[in-house]
């Protein structure tokens, strides 16, 4: 593996009540994070190309232990998204050598398919800096009940030569959702929009 990860922690919202409404089935969202070494932190490169394989390692791991915390399968998995926090010694390239090149074809994979762009978020932070990983549908860009994000954080990263790249997953949209749009069963899934 060409990534230097230093920790992986992985979480699981799931919601079983909102505003004293039951919601059945339960919305679960998965998060995983991995911090990893910085191999450009402190120097200008050109070439980002390191971080781009270690975004494709990387967005099959951390794809795989979302689909794995939601204890589903693949192809049940509804929305996808991620994020990376640069440390002060690196710059916001750097996440985006990461998150864009490589990583979404290897999350696709893991959520068996995945027809829309991936949302992402980048940042540069120190400590404990959070993120919001925007959320979308994996077939159809358009379906407003899966517009969400989910929060990611970890207390002691990234240090200042380190990144931290999140992943999230769901197996359904925000709970109660009722702005309407296309709807999940209308999903065509050719295109990433419908």
């Amino acid at each position: 593996m060409l990534a230097e990860i230093r920790k992986v922690v992985v979480q699981v919202d799931e919601v079983r009540v909102e505003m004293g409404q039951p919601v059945e089935p339960f919305v679960r969202r998965a998060v995983a994070m991995a911090v990893i070494a910085n191999p450009y932190a402190g120097r200008y490169s050109r070439s980002l190309e390191k971080l781009s394989e270690i975004g494709e390692e990387l967005g099959q791991l951390l794809g795989s232990k979302c689909v794995a915390a939601l204890g589903i399968e693949a192809d049940r998995t509804h929305s996808y998204g991620k994020a990376a926090i640069v440390g002060e010694a690196g710059e916001l390239e750097h996440a985006a050598a990461i998150l864009h090149p490589k990583l979404g074809a290897a999350l696709r994979r893991e959520v068996a398919r995945g027809a829309a762009l991936v949302p992402s978020a980048k940042k540069v932070g120190g400590l404990g800096s959070a993120i919001d990983v925007p959320l979308g549908h994996k077939d159809a860009s358009y379906v407003r009940s899966h517009f969400d994000a989910i929060e990611a954080r970890i207390s002691d990263a990234p240090r200042a030569n380190e990144i931290v790249v999140a992943i999230a997953v769901t197996d359904g949209g925000r709970p109660l959702a009722r702005v309407g749009g296309l709807q999940v069963q209308e999903i065509l899934g050719k295109d990433g929009l419908r």
